[in-house]
């Protein structure tokens, strides 16, 4: 399959394409394009290959093909040290393998994902890869190196593909106290979940993350769910049979018959995330499986932009 060319990449063309590192790379390239034509331009200057030309600077390192795409002359650097260490968490319990028909909350998390891992290591940042559910199922070094990231693209590519994750619950909190325990250094961690843990957690969940705050972490949490039927509770007029992924434990109704209850509760729930996040000082992200990964990769850019 090939990728059409100035065109936003789907969820449907990642569930396609079987090249996800060259997938990731695309979306980063699309991201940088856009970012030197939107508000946010300011911020491109900060990647670690490039700086804007200034009158006196030697010609011989300008790139003529950032020139071509974007009107400004910039020059190529070839030497940046290592100036951020980020570790990437993504939630892989079973509830995170909806929609079903396409793995929807997995498969846009581990884009989303690759394409954040893809541009750390074009700034020459480290980067991390830590996957759980219920345990920690995979964790990498955090490293910088071109070898280091195809390592993780695989590893993401293989989690997208998964079909074998049936009923397994997840353990949040645990897994970032084992995180906040690891890691010594002052590093970003970014968390892929749809927080769709027992509401008693909630209070444990919490205070892993001040564990976090606690050890000069900073934390982006992207909530990914699918907001037509996650929130909206979007269904056709006809009974359903809904399963909870993680317990199969199964119910049927019809959803029109709920759905006000339904939304007021869900949205409830999603407030008092957002507030807790807020009086942590912890970045709260909502992350639409239906919309664009590039909407991550700003919020991540512009959190990576305030480090500095």
């Amino acid at each position: 399959m090939a990728l059409r060319k100035n065109t936003p990449i789907t969820l449907a063309d990642v569930k396609l394409f079987s090249n996800f590192e060259l997938l990731a790379k695309q979306t980063v390239e699309g991201f940088i394009t856009g970012l030197h034509r939107s508000p946010y331009h300011g911020f491109s200057v900060e990647f670690a290959e490039h700086k804007l030309y200034n009158p006196g600077d030697g010609t011989r390192h300008i790139d003529w093909k950032a020139y071509a795409k974007t009107d400004k002359l910039y020059v190529k650097r070839y030497e940046e040290e290592t100036n951020l260490r980020c570790t990437i968490l993504i939630d892989v319990s079973s509830s995170m393998y909806y929609p079903a028909e396409n793995n929807g909350k997995i498969l846009f998390s581990a884009w989303a994902a690759a394409a954040i891992a893809c541009l750390l290591q074009k700034q020459r940042d480290a980067v991390g890869l830590c996957t759980f559910s219920n345990e920690i199922n995979y964790q990498s070094q955090v490293k910088s190196t071109s070898i280091h990231l195809h390592a993780i693209m695989k590893q993401l590519s293989q989690l997208a593909n998964d079909q074998s994750r049936m009923h397994q619950a997840t353990a949040v909190a645990e897994v970032l106290h084992h995180i906040a325990n690891q890691s010594h250094r002052r590093s970003l961690i970014v968390l892929f979940s749809d927080m769709f843990e027992n509401i008693e957690h909630h209070d444990a969940i919490f205070s892993a993350l001040q564990h976090l705050k606690h050890n000069h972490h900073e934390v982006l949490l992207f909530h990914v769910f699918d907001k037509k039927t996650e929130q909206e509770f979007e269904f056709q007029q006809r009974p359903y049979v809904f399963t909870d992924l993680e317990t199969g434990d199964k119910v049927k109704l019809l959803p029109h018959e709920y759905k006000e209850k339904y939304t007021q509760t869900i949205s409830a729930y999603y407030k008092e995330l957002k507030d807790k996040c807020g009086s942590y000082k912890i970045d709260f992200i909502e992350a639409d499986i239906n919309e664009p990964a590039e909407n991550v990769l700003l919020q991540f850019f512009i959190k990576r932009a305030s480090m500095r």
